[in-house]
């Protein structure tokens, strides 16, 4: 894994200083890898960057959290973008640039050319094609600077956003392909979205019967729609976007050829109120259930690795936008141990 010094120091002495010369910044944290769960992240400093400013909020995923569940996985070869633009204040570009210039000059044993380079793109800014970062018009636009999804720098998806930073004037739509748009941004909360672990409820729970029906459903407190919110609030800009996940079907694999499961398909449909399948009732131990399976033999003193996937339907509202609008559904899903025993006989 290649951290975030050890990119700054390459990129440095490839003449690409860290963030603005002349390549992309890097995010806080890659969109796939996620912030700290249900709590905002972005817009702060990390070492020597300025990271991404846009913020995340709901159930995201990542960070310290240790209350399990995972990422969505898209269906198909669909995925968020591997880099964009988005806006900075001329006071925090003016910072990052200067911040940037002193670390690469000052750093111990830095190649000329490196120096060259990064004195070069402050001239720029500050007393050449543009004057001390445009602070005289703070009031009536934004730098964009490219960010790139640091887990995906490498892909060539990474590469396109290549742009030098640019001037925008409140109200002008940045003339470049992915620029932050409220889409953008909902893509982008996509891969942020932290689902709860798929574990279904059972009955018989945990240890049940050779050829006894096994009824399975989800717990409605736990698999209820889950949200990302992700904003950007800058001077000038209003752009935000919330992706909703809903549970949208169940599939069951027995972890054994030997087992039927219900229906057949293995793939339990929402009821009309959103849930997925019916909880076991007193009395209906003979029924089929309308999600489930049977076990055809024992598991012996080991148990059957049952894998339960949710396929969640994806949705996202956001300035301007009067939605939802679609996003690929994704899939999550993990094993439960069931333990399978031979129904006992008794002779007389």
């Amino acid at each position: 894994m290649i951290t975030r010094r050890s990119w700054a120091v390459a990129g440095l002495t490839a003449a690409a200083t860290l963030l603005l010369v002349p390549g992309p910044a890097h995010a806080d944290r890659s969109p796939g890898s996620g912030s700290q769960g249900n709590a905002d992240s972005g817009g702060g400093r990390e070492g020597q960057d300025i990271v991404s400013v846009i913020r995340f909020s709901g159930a995201t995923r990542g960070g310290g959290d240790s209350g399990g569940g995972g990422a969505l996985k898209p269906v198909g070869d669909w995925s968020p973008p591997a880099c964009w633009y988005e806006p900075r204040t001329a006071e925090q570009f003016r910072d990052q640039v200067e911040r940037n210039y002193e670390s690469t000059v000052n750093f111990p044993g830095q190649h000329s050319y490196a120096k060259a380079a990064v004195a070069q793109f402050r001239s720029k800014y500050k007393d050449g094609e543009y004057k001390n970062y445009n602070l005289k018009e703070k009031d009536e636009g934004n730098w964009w600077v490219a960010v790139r999804d640091p887990d995906r720098w490498l892909e060539d998806a990474a590469q396109k956003c290549d742009k030098e930073p640019f001037w925008v004037e409140n109200g002008d739509p940045p003339p470049v392909a992915n620029a932050l748009t409220p889409e953008l941004l909902a893509e982008l909360a996509y891969n942020r979205l932290r689902l709860p672990d798929t574990k279904v409820s059972l009955a018989p729970e945990d240890t049940t019967k050779v050829n006894l029906p096994t009824w399975a459903w989800l717990d409605e407190a736990e698999f209820k729609p889950v949200s990302v919110t992700a904003s950007v609030d800058v001077p000038g800009l209003d752009l935000r976007a919330t992706t909703t996940a809903r549970p949208d079907a169940l599939r069951l694999a027995p972890g054994t050829p030997d087992a039927r499961t219900h229906p057949a398909s293995g793939e339990c449909a929402p009821h009309g109120d959103g849930s997925i399948g019916t909880p076991y009732r007193k009395g209906r131990s003979d029924e089929t259930p309308p999600c489930g399976l049977t076990y055809l033999r024992s598991s012996g003193k080991g148990t059957f690795k049952l894998q339960a996937t949710i396929t969640w339907k994806v949705s996202w509202t956001g300035t301007g936008n009067a939605g939802p609008n679609g996003l690929p559904s994704g899939s999550f899903g993990s094993d439960q141990p069931v333990a399978v025993e031979e129904v006992q006989s008794v002779n007389r």
